[in-house]
């Protein structure tokens, strides 16, 4: 299908496909097994520079957006959905930084985060507050001309092994979510440690850790926007990078399927390849349209977020919830597909479905999802009546 991809963007999805092909499939067993962080594929993503493909040029990017960032995240996750989240990840932790940093800390933060050299992350969640933002404990009280933190974050990716973190944080707990500011905190802090890193079910290749804040001293400065602002900060980030979480799934279904076609073809049962069975076709038909209805739906909503619309809260929320939906569906018929293969670890399928699970649960439940996609739409038809 033609997507109306730039050269600049053909040549993304080339060059994460050839670090995909040649260097995450040796070794993504390992990592699943293991736990351990890619720094290695890190380093050749850096080395590539794609951890600047969805920034902007005066900061050290490539000018891209939205698009070339899902572009990135589909084609790497094709090949491992965890892998792929070290990039992934680091976007989520940068949108704050690119939507509410002043011009100091953008010019301060990006450019290191747009080479590769440091990763980010985005510490939101907390164990009494997942969807209910509105829970967060974690406190920052303003002394003099700095904040002190204290609490911790919970499930946070990329935690522990990037060097920058946006932190959202209560700074009047009276106010609830209206009470919320968002930080930059720097790996290295005073005060600023991690706990438990998680022991996961999928994406085991990405590392999922607390993040434990004790009596840390940041600067004023470091405040993203002013006070109060953390809700809305979190929300308008969550809007940005859906279409990123959409990708991920995208790129997970698109590898299981994959899979499954090679292997239909391969597979002889009563002396025929059991692709010739219609049963067996017509699996891989669903899973085939599925998969391209998520990516138009995908890239659209990539899209939207680039043309700077204001209103892109219900199209990244539909583009999260479908292709995350659609990565559990064709994940799980992928293993279906390999019968008895496809449930051993020797095959990537079963790998694939575990991977897949998250996405329907991080950056919003798909559950929230469907609440946030029927407010517009109730909002948008009393304009109708």
């Amino acid at each position: 299908m033609n997507y109306g991809f730039t050269e600049e963007q053909l040549m993304i999805q080339e060059i994460c496909d050839k670090i995909g092909k040649e260097k995450i499939v040796p070794v993504r067993e390992k990592y699943d097994e293991t736990g351990e962080f890619p720094w290695d594929i890190v380093k050749i993503l850096s080395e590539s520079d794609i951890f600047g493909v969805y920034l902007p040029e005066e900061y050290g990017g490539m000018g891209g957006g939205c698009l070339d960032m899902c572009i990135a995240t589909e084609t790497l996750s094709k090949y491992c959905g965890g892998i792929a989240l070290a990039f992934a990840a680091t976007g989520l932790g940068t949108y704050p930084l690119l939507l509410y940093g002043s011009e100091e800390q953008k010019k301060k933060y990006i450019p290191d985060i747009a080479s590769g050299k440091k990763l980010a992350a985005f510490g939101l969640t907390e164990s009494n507050a997942g969807s209910d933002v509105g829970g967060i404990q974690t406190t920052a009280v303003k002394d003099g001309d700095h904040y002190i933190l204290n609490g911790t974050k919970q499930w946070i990716t990329n935690g522990g092994e990037a060097e920058i973190y946006s932190v959202i944080a209560s700074t009047n707990k009276a106010k609830g979510a209206r009470g919320l500011s968002a930080f930059i905190v720097e790996k290295g802090t005073k005060g600023f440690s991690f706990g438990k890193k998680e022991n996961k079910m999928g994406i085991r290749a990405s590392v999922t850790s607390e993040l434990v804040f004790e009596d840390c001293r940041i600067p004023s400065a470091n405040i993203l926007g002013r006070e109060g602002a953390g809700f809305m900060v979190a929300m308008k980030t969550f809007d940005k990078s859906r279409p990123g979480v959409a990708a991920q799934a995208l790129g997970i279904a698109q590898g299981a399927l994959d899979e499954a076609v090679k292997f239909a073809r391969q597979r002889v049962q009563f002396e025929k390849p059991i692709a010739s069975f219609q049963g067996v076709q017509f699996m891989l038909a669903d899973m085939a349209t599925k998969v391209e209805a998520a990516r138009t739906l995908v890239y659209q909503a990539a899209r939207e977020v680039d043309s700077g619309s204001k209103n892109i809260s219900k199209i990244s929320a539909m583009a999260k919830m479908y292709a995350s939906d659609v990565a559990m569906e064709v994940t799980t018929d992928a293993v279906q597909v390999l019968g008895g293969s496809g449930y051993m670890k020797e095959y990537p399928v079963e790998k694939m479905m575990r991977d897949a699970k998250i996405t329907q649960i991080y950056e919003g439940t798909n559950q929230i999802q469907r609440g946030i996609i029927a407010m517009n739409l109730i909002k948008e038809g009393a304009s109708l009546e």
